[in-house]
This record gives C-alpha cells, structure tokens and sequence, in this order.
C-alpha cells in the first residue's frame, strides 16, 4: 500500500511538472519563457485546466484539449498559486496545497471594473479552425428576409345555404305519384316532382271557376259590378298562385273550365336532392318537407382555422384548396366569412371560402387541405437551429470579429417552419452560429463556471 501511495504520489508531481514546465515557458526549438511573453500578445489556454497557458496554438500537455485564444481584452495581471490536484484550489502566496502538493504559479487577468459577461452563466468561446471543422460549426447572416406565414387547416366541402331550396305545398292532401327519384339524383327547374290530391285545392279551383263565370255574367252590366267581378277573379287566381299552381295550370284550368282532381307540383330550382322526406300515397300537411333540392354548382369550403392564427387570415384572403382524391389538382378561392364565434372544444374558428364548382367534382361532405398566405413584409430572422431555448431565455451565438462566439440573450418574434424573427439582441449583417450550437453552448458554461472560480 505504501509503495502505490508513493507511485501515485510521483504520478502527481510529474503531471504538474509538466504543466508547470508548459506554463512557464516552452525552451525547446528555442521557444520563450513564460517572462518573456509580452503580456499584449494573443494567449492561448486550456479550456478544461485553465492554468494551462501559451503563447501559441497547441494542445494542453494533460488532457491534450486543442488549447482555445483568450478573446477577452488584454488587461493588467497578477500572479497566483494554483493547486496541481484541485484547480478551484487558489492561493496568493506559494505554498503547498491541501493535500501536500506544491502549488503552481499562474497569471490571470484583473477584472475590469463593472465587467459583466454578456449573458449570465455563458462565456465568449473561441474555436480553432480544425475544431470547426471537425464539429461541423457554420455560422449564417442575420438577415431582413421576406416573412410569409402560411396557414394551414382541415376543410370540408358544404352545401352554398343560400342554393338550398325545401320544397313544401301550403295545402293538405295525399300524394297520388312521386316523380322525384332518390337522393343524389338531379333535377331541373319546372321538371315534375310529385302529384298531390288536395280538396283543399280542388275547392280553391272550383272558386276560381265561380268567379270566372259571375265575371261573364255581368260583362254588359254597371262599370262597378264588372270591376267587382275582375277583382274576385284576380283574388281567386292569386290563391291557386299560393297553392302552388303555375300560371300555365291556371290558364288550361280557365280555358277547359275543369278542376283538376291531381295537380302536379313542378321543381322551382335546378339542382340536386339531398332529402327525400314522403313516399307514394303519404298523407302531407302545410308544414311536411317534402324535398330538399341543392345547387352545387357552386360550394362553400368550411376550414378550421385555431384561434392563435387568426391574426394571420381575414376576408378576401386568397386561400389554396387541395384534395387527396384529385392529386395535382389546386382550386383558388376567396375568404368570404370569418365567424365571430370560437367552438369551445376545439378551440377553433369557421373560416368560409367559395368555389365554383360545374364539373360537380367537389361533393358535399369531402374533406379539403386549405392553406392561407399572409405576407408579412420584410423581418430580421435566423435559422431556428441558430437559437437555443431553455424555456426562460433564448440564446444565439454571435461570430464576432475577433473570431470568438459571444453569447446574446435574443427576443424573439414570429416563428415560420425553418426561422424564428429575432425582435431584439442582436443587428442585421451580424454572424451568428447555427451548428454544432450545443457543444458550442456547453464549452461556454463550463468557461463561465470556471472562471466565477477564480479569486
């Protein structure tokens, strides 16, 4: 046990040998000693041993780290006593350490007064030009750059409600023959739809008939009789009118002089049946909906858009609509209605976009991609793998011009897919780092921490 402790012991004083033989000064091929250095010339440490220091590139003689440049100005220096074992280990004066082991002499920089690092717990870091590239580090421009935010939501196609017609009659009756076929199917404007037997309307028909024959009547009689007589029959054409007959009816009905037992209901829109309510032989009242016609011709796109993107969309907005079953196919319309209410559940506004849609190739029901283009004009931005976000501050790294990488706390303000918009913390033109951020970003802690260190 003894002799391990004696090897050891030797194993120590050698490795601060030759890190005190490397900080005092390299004498081999003619090199200066440590007191020859000029105190403004450019230093080079070991990251890892900071008492390791050289004039010159190299690698530490202990963990053999590529020694980094000093990046921080040259200032006045005082010397003192490092412990070789435990480099948090200090002293002003020479001396053994807490464990028996000669102290080594070390020169550090004064403080400069009112010093503060830039960001709190991060030092400037200086990296090699082998270590960049062995890290794969690049730095971007900060840089003004055109801001599209695009938005994109889940549609569906829906029916335009201002082309849906309900077909109702006003009347009782019983529906003798239904012309209308199944949902889907298409009809035209004054096609046949059902015929209905109503007495309701069988009475209104033999009214009309009453007041066509009194007007005859008193066709040779006092002005005012006649002109009373026109008056009922114009009141008796205007009730069939309601009920659903169509002036050619009530012509053939006045010519044949007839009441039409089963009257045919004719469609008052083209368009397609969405619902059929009755069947053949069904007892109807005023209120039954008999059929449901729409024009699809024309259609709505109804997006759901979240509540956070709002201020990204708004009415007349060109909006870019894609559906999976029609690959390669990109319809163009327009924001026309943005609603002012926000589904609770989801958290989402109805946004609405109209098509045309004649070739019928939209189908009520689909489901639709819609993205939304806002430009937002010029911004200054950076990649996003330029910041480093903790949760309560975000950091880039700047390349500044001496070569070392400063650390900036940065606000930061619109985020698109591949950029965040920097507000505030550093200026356009200015290099900032975006690889290799993190080993970057863990070189620099363990600077700051090791130099809160030092006495």
């Amino acid at each position: 046990m003894r002799k391990m402790l004696i090897v050891v012991a030797l194993a120590v004083a050698l490795a601060g040998g030759l890190a005190l033989g490397y900080r005092v000064g390299r004498t081999r091929h003619g090199d200066a000693a440590a007191s020859d250095v000029p105190r403004s010339g450019v230093l080079y440490h070991c990251p890892m041993h900071p008492q390791i220091v050289s004039d010159r590139p190299g690698h530490c003689p202990i963990c053999q780290m590529t020694l980094v440049r000093n990046v921080q100005e040259p200032r006045a220096k005082r010397t003192i006593y490092r412990s070789t074992m435990n480099p948090n280990e200090t002293s002003d004066h020479p001396g053994n350490d807490s464990m028996g082991m000669a102290m080594v002499p070390e020169e550090v920089a004064e403080a400069a007064a009112g010093s503060e690092p830039t960001v709190k717990g991060l030092a400037p870091l200086a990296l090699s030009e082998r270590k960049r590239q062995l890290l794969g580090a690049r730095t971007v421009v900060a840089e003004i750059a055109p801001f599209t935010k695009t938005v994109r939501a889940v549609g569906q196609v829906a029916i335009d409600e201002r082309r849906m017609q309900h077909v109702h009659t006003k009347i009782q009756g019983w529906i003798e023959h239904l012309h209308a076929g199944a949902v889907g199917e298409t009809v035209r404007r004054g096609d046949p739809l059902l015929t209905i037997y109503s007495p309701e309307l069988l009475a209104t028909q033999r009214e009309f008939l009453v007041a066509l024959d009194n007007r005859a009547r008193v066709a040779s009689s006092m002005p005012e009789i006649v002109t009373d007589a026109e008056h009922l029959v114009e009141a008796a054409r205007r009730r069939l009118l309601l009920q659903d007959m169509t002036p050619a009816q009530i012509d053939l009905l006045a010519s044949t002089r007839e009441a039409q037992k089963i009257v045919t209901l004719y469609s008052p829109v083209s368009g397609t049946i969405t619902g059929r309510n009755v069947s053949h032989g069904e007892r109807i009242e005023s209120a039954t909906s008999l059929l449901d016609i729409a024009d699809i011709e024309r259609v709505w796109i109804v997006a759901d858009v979240y509540e956070s993107e709002l201020p990204f969309v708004h009415d007349g907005q060109e909006a870019t609509i894609a559906l999976t079953y029609l690959p390669g196919r990109i319809y163009k319309g327009r924001v026309s209605l943005m609603s002012p209410l926000v589904d609770a559940a989801t958290r989402t506004v109805k946004v609405r976009v109209e098509l045309d849609n004649r070739d019928l190739a939209l189908r009520p029901g689909m489901f639709a991609n819609v993205e939304l283009r806002a430009e937002l004009g010029g911004r200054l931005s950076v990649p996003k793998d330029a910041v480093l976000q903790s949760g309560k501050r975000n950091i880039v790294f700047v390349n500044s011009e001496d070569g070392a990488f400063e650390p900036r706390e940065v606000e930061l303000g619109l985020e698109l897919p591949d950029r965040w918009e920097i507000t505030k913390g550093i200026a356009a033109g200015e290099n900032v780092l975006a690889a290799a951020n993190f080993f970057v970003d863990a070189e620099s802690k363990l600077k700051a921490a090791l130099a809160e260190a030092r006495p």
